[in-house]
């Protein structure tokens, strides 16, 4: 059945949908699984991927969908509500279809964007663990991460107070000459604390850590979270959180976490993370949890391990990548499927009336305020206007050698005729085109895209990346920014070019992926630059170093690895009833 979206809020939908939710031994049932391959942890469950895997070995792959965007407001578009209820309009097919999302992060579930678990009847459940922590990955990456910062900086402080006969002596560990100005790394917390990210540590005596300048980014950010979503198993999570670089000596050699002899006990922490949890959408389709957002700052991909999972269990897996597809599917493109093997079948492009108004000179979108009234009523010449850019992402699928499904996330302000002009334009780019109401039907809204995504996943497809692995990081930047972003060139400060030529010249960085750190606002670095801007250069100002997940991640513009909490946050209208203990003001 499907709920009065309308009228009804997203928690109050989930409360109503979880009383019918299976738990984890009907899911068994259901899914085929043998009892341990399940890992009960109260009404969800976590699936032992490796043997799932090691039993389905020979088992063909479903279809393979992936989920992406055109560039979107800052209130997002939509692309978890199409994902679920994508596999709802499958489900009600007869499809066998399941998927793999990522898991919300507090930063913005504490403030404006909201959880990311869907909306409307296009949810997943239950949609408060969901939101508030789940089964757990997030906090066990922050001690991981957060551990291998005590490692660094109790180091640090050890050599400024001893000398090497008495450090040897009280460590055993020689004295490995850290050079405070080069720390590569900080700390993180899950919320976005803007005021933490520039701070100076170890103020106090000579026994209250080592004075310097440090900073925190958000969690989901970290290079442990980019990890556990590109991993293939636990020895392969324990060699690479071995492989993080935390900072540099002050002869420029890397300091890694398994200098600090800290990746064992990051491991312990992260042991439990490597297996997705299963939760389900509204109408009851199977869909697993695994790895982080912010594909503007991270990798933002559900993880390699769960796309693995479902395209053994399911006929059908959809998958999702961050923000839109210059960013999400980029990374998804030329990263994750370079990383994983697999090769998409189609790319389903989400679009909406609002977005295109906003690209097309709508009036700015404030997160938290009232839409205005340009994008609640019919509007024919800014939908026009803002076409240009559903027309770019179409191009950059393309390029990939798949035809994308663009679907337009129909809101229940959007007209027929606002939708048909979006219809007539991606057929005429060369994409399929269907609309869905999924948020405000579920599956039976969804079942056009539905039909459209079976058709798309029978055509022959090329896949093939965009370059070479054995080229070269600044021209990969230089081909990113002109292919995908549209830009004219790059411009590297003389900090960032002096890195990447040292990057380059060191050859066990030669393999490495590119992960672009870019605004999610705008084809550019500015994110108030909307459509497709053109006649502009992307600027590079830094190159983090990934060296665990095996990234280099190119910095455009002013983008903050820690976001900003807004001045109206979601927080203020989330409480608990104290009778009955369940949390309501979720979104």
């Amino acid at each position: 059945m499907s709920y009065d979206a309308v009228n009804m809020e997203d928690w109050q939908i989930s409360e109503e949908a979880e009383k019918n939710m299976p738990m984890p031994d009907e899911w068994r049932e259901k899914l085929g699984l043998k009892k341990e391959e399940m890992l009960p942890m109260g009404r969800l469950a976590k699936l032992d991927f490796l043997k799932i895997i090691d039993r389905l070995q020979d088992q063909p792959d479903g279809k393979y969908v992936e989920v992406t965007a055109i560039t979107p407001t800052p209130l997002g578009e939509g692309k978890s509500t199409t994902s679920c209820g994508l596999m709802e309009g499958l489900g009600k097919r007869g499809v066998n279809v399941g998927g793999a999302l990522r898991q919300p992060s507090g930063g913005p579930t504490m403030n404006v964007k909201g959880t990311a678990a869907g909306g409307g009847n296009s949810l997943l459940i239950p949609m408060t663990e969901f939101s508030l922590g789940l089964t757990g990955d997030i906090n066990d990456i922050m001690n991981a991460h957060n551990l291998a910062m005590v490692a660094l900086t109790s180091r640090m402080q050890h050599e400024r107070n001893y000398n090497d006969e008495q450090l040897q002596r009280l460590t055993g560990m020689p004295r490995i000459d850290i050079d405070p100005t080069r720390v590569e790394l900080g700390w993180i917390m899950d919320f976005c604390a803007q005021s933490l990210r520039n701070i100076i540590i170890g103020i106090g005596g000579r026994y209250d850590g080592f004075t310097m300048q440090s900073k925190f980014g958000i969690a989901v950010g970290s290079e442990c979270m980019a990890i556990l979503a590109v991993i293939k198993d636990l020895a392969d999570l324990r060699k690479r959180l071995d492989e993080i670089t935390v900072a540099f000596d002050k002869s420029g050699n890397p300091i890694t976490t398994g200098d600090l002899e800290v990746g064992g006990a990051m491991t312990a922490f992260m042991r439990n993370t490597i297996n997705p949890t299963l939760m389900c959408t509204a109408e009851y389709n199977p869909c697993m949890v695994h790895a982080g957002p912010f594909a503007n700052i991270a990798v933002g991909q559900s993880s390699i391990i769960a796309d693995r999972v479902g395209l053994k269990l399911f006929d059908y897996h959809v998958t999702e990548s961050g923000f839109a597809a210059d960013i999400g599917f980029e990374k998804f493109w030329n990263v994750k499927c370079r990383f994983s093997g697999l090769k998409p079948h189609v790319s389903v492009l989400t679009t909406t009336i609002r977005a295109l108004k906003m690209h097309g000179g709508g009036p700015k979108v404030v997160p938290g305020k009232a839409m205005p009234e340009e994008y609640t009523k019919e509007n024919l010449g800014l939908v026009e206007n803002g076409l240009d850019n559903m027309r770019h992402m179409i191009k950059v699928i393309r390029k990939s050698g798949i035809n994308p499904v663009v679907c337009i996330n129909r809101f229940y302000t959007d007209t027929d005729a606002e939708c048909a002009i979006v219809r007539k334009a991606a057929e005429e780019a060369g994409a399929r085109c269907a609309e869905s109401k999924h948020w405000e039907l579920g599956g039976d809204g969804a079942l056009e895209l539905a039909d459209a995504v079976i058709d798309a996943c029978n055509d022959e497809s090329e896949f093939k990346f965009l370059y070479p692995i054995e080229m070269k990081l600044r021209d990969r930047v230089d081909i990113i920014a002109k292919e995908v972003y549209g830009a004219d060139g790059v411009s590297w400060s003389a900090e960032a070019e002096a890195k990447a030529k040292m990057l380059e010249a060191e050859p066990k960085y030669a393999d490495f992926a590119t992960m672009m750190v870019k605004s999610h606002l705008s084809l550019t670095h500015d994110p108030t630059l909307k459509g497709v801007p053109k006649g502009w250069t992307l600027p590079i100002r830094d190159v983090l170093i990934y060296s665990g997940a095996k990234f280099l991640c190119p910095c455009a513009g002013a983008i903050s690895l820690m976001p900003g909490t807004g001045s109206n946050p979601a927080f203020r209208r989330i409480d608990v009833d104290t009778e009955t203990g369940k949390v309501h003001g979720l979104f």
